[in-house]
């Protein structure tokens, strides 16, 4: 399977002006991990994780205060549509990291996760039937 099949193509895009505040409100909107971060200043893509804020939070930092563009690890490293899963996972597990910004002719297509690729490696099972009890 490749990442094109595993990826969420639905992203979230923000700038480094967002706080992280800003940016939690809209991730757990979107039940997403992680934010692309577009600097129209300087054209690059970077990544804010959950792992971020709270890392920052964490460090007692104000969210309401404390920009995204302060805490986005710029140096990426991107996963291409072809790729395979494993590929994916080797690179997620080489850079100690959990999500992959996806890039498709140099733009972002996508995002996928340890999860996506976790879901497309669990075969689906059917939900167990449920049980009534009666109550005497």
């Amino acid at each position: 399977m490749l990442v094109r099949d595993a990826m969420s193509t639905v992203v979230l895009t923000i700038g480094p002006a967002h706080t992280l505040r800003q940016a939690a409100r809209l991730m757990s909107a979107r039940h997403v991990g992680a934010a692309i971060v577009l600097d129209p200043d300087t054209s690059g893509l970077g990544i804010l994780t959950e792992r971020d804020i709270l890392n920052s939070v964490g460090a007692g930092q104000d969210p309401d205060v404390e920009k995204a563009g302060d805490h986005t690890t710029t140096d990426v490293v991107f996963a291409a549509p072809g790729w395979t899963l494993d590929d994916a996972a080797e690179a997620m597990t080489r850079g100690g990291f959990r999500h992959l910004i996806v890039l498709a002719d140099a733009e972002p297509a996508g995002v996928v996760s340890v999860r996506d690729i976790i879901r497309c490696w669990t075969p689906q099972r059917p939900e167990p039937a449920r049980r009534e009890t009666a109550l005497a």
